[in-house]
């Protein structure tokens, strides 16, 4: 053997075990399987730490919310992820949105010059017998590796679908009929204060286009994939229209906050809000590419095209890439992983990310992080501390570990709920703030120890 530690999967979370382990010194083999003429049915191209959905890590406030805290504790732990996304930084409000290829090409720059850290394009097709192994393949594991995870685990693998939006060409929109805004004028000042793209309807024009989505082709479900339910944090834009008249007025296509200035009046110089938006947000750093917020979709190809047409402002729009439809598995980790991320019944292999049942890119490199520097304290044979309880990365792995109820166990973003509760006497207004204090500082020692 000429590695210490094989990792299997070069997504967010394989990448970032891989960097976390071999900075401190370790033998690492990576294995990707796209790139060695494998690949899934959502990814593009074979870069590690492709993103295949939205480019946005969601909310960068460390200070209010709760994945903007875990940025800020990745951040602590030397993130080859938060390194990477700071450097393809793209304007998105208060968000951290990438250009996807800057942040890729990123992340695979920094790993092939790790001297310890060996790449192999390669499609694992069972788990290891021996060897300490991370297994970090994602939510759409390859057919063959999932059925060997499925006999090891003694358990059938859950699964839910994931809907990918769509991405506009910038220069096919119309900005005689959209603007350019942040809901309340909160935009960054890399976007000049307008980081979005907006495109106005009126109440007629959102009950139609509702009704339309409603109406349109879909994509037809195979009958083993008919109950596999939704996330809920990922859902189909039709689905959402199914839940009632407004739904999506309250969701993606929110109005308030945006004035159009294309309405304005003499009673109202500044515009106007319209009865719903569709709003688009930069995909890449140059500024050509615009992904539809919250747009995710299992429209069929061609009714996309027509259906997305006939919203204010993309008469003309043509297509980077359109939406759809793929099926994600993952474990239930509380009842089959312990405390360390590793299978009960084969403790030499660690799951990291999406597999786990967390969801979101920031939370899958998060537990690809603790999953790193859980093999590297018990590869250095010391005992291995995990973070505080209180922190972003202590209530998401305790959550993954044991912590959820493992009967209706289901794929979770970090949020508040997962955090121990502050006191009583903290103001409902003031507890996001006591959160993230809270964690910071208990936080504190485990990150010093970490970097010692």
């Amino acid at each position: 053997m000429t590695h210490d530690i094989h990792i299997i999967g070069g997504g967010l979370a394989g990448s970032e075990a891989a960097w976390q382990l071999a900075r401190r010194g370790f033998r690492v083999k990576l294995s990707e399987m796209r790139g060695g003429g494998d690949s899934t049915p959502a990814h593009q191209g074979a870069g590690l730490a492709e993103l295949v959905c939205s480019n946005s890590f969601r909310s960068d406030d460390d200070v209010k919310n709760a994945v903007g805290l875990l940025h800020h504790e990745m951040r602590g732990c030397g993130s080859l992820v938060m390194a990477a996304a700071k450097v393809a930084r793209v304007p998105a409000g208060s968000a951290l949105a990438v250009d996807r290829d800057v942040f890729s090409a990123e992340v695979e720059k920094a790993l092939t010059a790790l001297p310890n850290l060996t790449i192999v394009r390669e499609r694992i097709d069972a788990l290891p017998a021996q060897g300490m192994t991370i297994v970090a393949t994602g939510p759409l594991t390859a057919q063959a590796l999932a059925s060997s995870i499925g006999a090891a685990t003694g358990a059938q693998s859950l699964a839910f679908f994931d809907a990918i939006a769509p991405i506009v060409y910038r220069d096919s929109i119309e900005m005689d009929v959209c603007w350019m805004a942040a809901r309340w004028d909160k935009g960054t000042s890399e976007g000049g204060g307008k980081d979005y793209i907006n495109c106005p309807m009126t109440r007629d024009q959102y009950l139609a286009f509702r009704q339309a989505l409603l109406d349109g082709e879909k994509t037809t479900f195979r009958e083993w994939e008919a109950n596999t339910p939704y996330f809920e944090g990922c859902m189909p834009i039709e689905v959402m229209a199914e839940r009632g008249e407004d739904t999506l007025r309250f969701g993606p296509m929110k109005p308030v906050g945006l004035d159009n200035p294309h309405w304005a009046t003499p009673e109202h110089p500044n515009g106007r809000w319209p009865h719903a938006v569709v709003q688009l947000r930069q995909d890449n750093k140059l500024g050509t590419l615009w992904n539809m917020v919250g747009f995710q979709t299992k429209l069929k190809h061609a009714e996309q095209v027509r259906l997305f047409r006939t919203i204010p402002g993309l008469k003309n729009a043509e297509f980077a890439r359109l939406g759809g439809l793929h099926r994600n598995t993952f474990l239930n980790s509380p009842e089959l992983l312990d405390r360390q991320l590793r299978l009960k019944t084969a403790p030499h292999v660690r799951f990291a990310g999406q597999i786990t049942g967390c969801e979101g890119y920031v939370e899958s490199a998060a537990v690809g992080l603790m999953a790193g520097l859980m093999a590297a304290a018990e590869l250095a044979g010391r005992d291995w501390t995990p973070p505080p309880r209180t922190s972003a990365l202590g209530a998401l792995l305790s959550h993954i570990t044991g912590d959820a109820e493992a009967e209706c166990y289901q794929p979770m973003n970090v949020n508040f709920g997962l955090f121990p509760p502050v006191a009583d006497s903290v103001r409902k207004k003031q507890r996001k703030e006591a959160y993230t204090a809270r964690a910071e500082a208990d936080i504190a020692p485990w990150l010093a120890e970490v970097n010692a």
